[in-house]
C-alpha cells in the first residue's frame, strides 16, 4: 500500500468526529468526501481492501468515520468494475416515519432520510451512467401519512426520476397476489410492504437487476450498496446480506438490544440449521437477484418482522450456498425507532417455529425448542431475557450452530426458578 493512502487515512482519523450523528449532514458528507479521497489515492481495489483490514488490525481502533469511508470507497470501486448495463432497486418501508423523514431543523429526530438516500446513491453511481437505479418507499399503512409526506418531498425536490411511493393499502385493495393473505395494513408489520416493493420492482425486468431492501432510517449508508451488488452481478450469488457480526463489521448498538439479539440468534438457530452459517438475519440491508426476489415473495407465510428469515430460508433451500454475507458499517438509529417499543423478538421466534414446521423435516432437538418457544408469553420471555445463561450472553453468536450448551429443558428450568 502507498504511503500516501496510509497518511490520508490518518488525516481522516484526525478530522473525524467522536461519534457519527445521523441527523448531521456534515458528518455524512465527511464520510463520502473521505471515501473519494481514498479512491483518488489508491492504485487498485486491493489496496482499499488492505487499508480496510488495517483499520481493524491497528492497535488503536480507527474512528467510525474512517471505517465507513473505507467501506464506501470499496463499494464505489466495485461499482466501477461493473461494465455491463445494470439496475438497482432499493425498497424501504415506512410506518410512523413522519418525523425522521423531516429535515433536522424541522424535528429533533429528523434525518431527512429520503433526500439523503437519493444523494447517497447519486454519489455511488455518479461515474457509472450505465447503471440505472430507483428507490421505492412503501407506506405500510402509516397512520401519520408517511407516504403522502414522502410524495410531497419527491415532488418538491424534483426526485421523480429516482424515487416513487407505493401504498400497501392500495395494493391490498387491488388484490395484488403478493399481498395475500393480508386483509388490511394492520396485518402487516414491515414484511408486507417490503414484499410489495420487491414484487413491484421485479416487474421492471430481470437482466442485471438487483433488488435491495433497507431500513427507512440512515443506519446503513446506501453508498455501501456496491458491496452487495457486485457478488450478485459478477460472482453468481443469488442473494447478499449485510452483516453486523462479521470480523470486519462495524456496528454501533445501544441499550440491551445486543444481548437480546444473542438470545434470539441462539433460539432460531436451534430450528433452522440450513441457515447455520448466517448469524445476522435482521440487518436491514439485503439484496437479491430480481428473478429470485420475484420467486421468494410469492406465497410467503410471513408479513411481519420475521419476513427476512423466511426469504433467506427460501433462497437457501432453492440453491444451497447461494447467499453471501457482507460485513458492513452500521450505526443504531434508536432515537425514533418504530420497533423499539414493539419488542418483536418473541413474535418473530414464534414465526420461525412456523417456518420450521412448514419448510423443514422434523428432528427431536428442534421439536423441543419449538415447543418451548410456543409456550412462551411476554411475561416469561422478559424473565428469560433478564436471566440469559452466560453460555449465550458471553458467547460468539457465530458459534451457536456448532452445538447447544443450553437445552430447551435448561431454559424451562430458568423460568421455573
Amino acid at each position: 500500500m502507498t504511503r500516501d493512502l496510509n497518511a490520508l487515512a490518518q488525516q481522516l482519523a484526525n478530522q473525524a468526529p467522536q461519534e457519527l450523528d445521523l441527523t448531521n449532514g456534515r458528518h455524512l458528507d465527511l464520510a463520502t468526501q473521505g471515501a473519494d479521497a481514498l479512491l483518488d489515492s489508491a492504485t487498485s481495489h486491493d489496496e482499499l481492501v488492505v487499508l480496510e483490514r488495517q483499520c481493524f488490525e491497528a492497535a488503536q481502533a480507527a474512528p467510525l468515520l474512517v471505517h465507513l469511508a473505507a467501506k464506501l470507497a470499496c463499494s464505489k470501486s466495485l461499482v466501477t468494475r461493473l461494465r455491463d448495463p445494470a439496475r438497482l432497486s432499493v425498497i424501504f418501508a415506512m410506518y410512523k416515519e413522519h418525523n425522521r423523514i423531516l429535515e433536522p431543523e424541522a424535528h429533533l429526530h429528523g434525518e431527512d432520510f429520503l433526500r439523503r438516500k437519493v444523494a447517497q446513491l447519486e454519489w455511488l453511481f455518479e461515474a457509472s451512467p450505465h447503471i440505472e437505479w430507483r428507490i421505492f418507499a412503501v407506506d405500510d399503512g402509516c397512520p401519520e401519512d408517511s407516504g403522502q409526506i414522502a410524495r410531497q418531498i419527491i415532488e418538491q425536490s424534483g426526485l421523480e426520476l429516482h424515487a416513487e411511493v407505493l401504498f400497501l393499502e392500495e395494493a391490498i385493495r387491488r388484490g395484488e397476489p403478493v399481498t395475500r393473505p393480508l386483509e388490511q395494513t394492520s396485518d402487516s408489520q414491515k414484511g408486507g410492504s417490503i414484499q410489495l416493493g420487491m414484487w413491484e420492482a421485479a416487474q421492471r425486468g430481470d437482466s442485471g437487476h438487483v433488488i435491495l431492501f433497507t431500513d427507512a432510517d440512515l443506519s446503513t449508508h446506501l453508498g455501501q450498496a456496491g458491496l452487495l451488488m457486485y457478488p450478485i452481478l459478477a460472482e453468481g450469488a443469488d442473494a447478499t446480506i449485510g452483516s453486523r457480526r462479521e470480523p470486519m463489521s462495524v456496528a454501533i448498538k445501544k441499550g440491551k438490544r445486543n444481548v437480546r439479539g444473542k438470545l434470539f440468534i441462539y433460539l432460531w438457530k436451534r430450528l433452522l440449521p440450513d441457515l447455520d452459517r448466517i448469524v445476522d438475519t435482521q440487518c436491514g440491508f439485503k439484496a437479491f437477484r430480481a428473478d429470485v426476489a420475484r420467486t421468494i415473495v410469492v406465497d410467503a407465510l410471513e408479513k411481519k418482522f420475521a419476513f427476512d428469515i423466511e426469504l433467506l430460508l427460501r433462497t437457501e433451500l432453492a440453491r444451497p450456498g447461494s447467499i453471501i454475507k457482507v460485513p458492513i458499517a452500521w450505526i443504531d438509529s434508536e432515537a425514533a425507532s418504530t420497533t423499539t417499543d414493539i419488542e418483536p423478538y418473541l413474535p418473530m421466534l414464534q414465526s420461525v417455529v412456523g417456518f420450521y414446521r412448514h419448510y423443514l423435516s422434523a428432528n427431536l432437538e428442534s421439536d423441543r425448542f419449538a415447543a418451548f418457544i410456543e409456550g412462551l408469553d411476554e411475561e416469561s420471555w422478559h424473565r428469560l431475557v433478564d436471566s440469559i445463561p452466560v453460555e449465550i450472553a458471553e458467547a460468539d453468536p457465530a458459534r451457536f450452530g456448532d452445538h447447544a450448551p443450553v437445552t430447551a429443558a435448561d431454559m424451562q428450568a430458568i423460568l421455573a426458578c
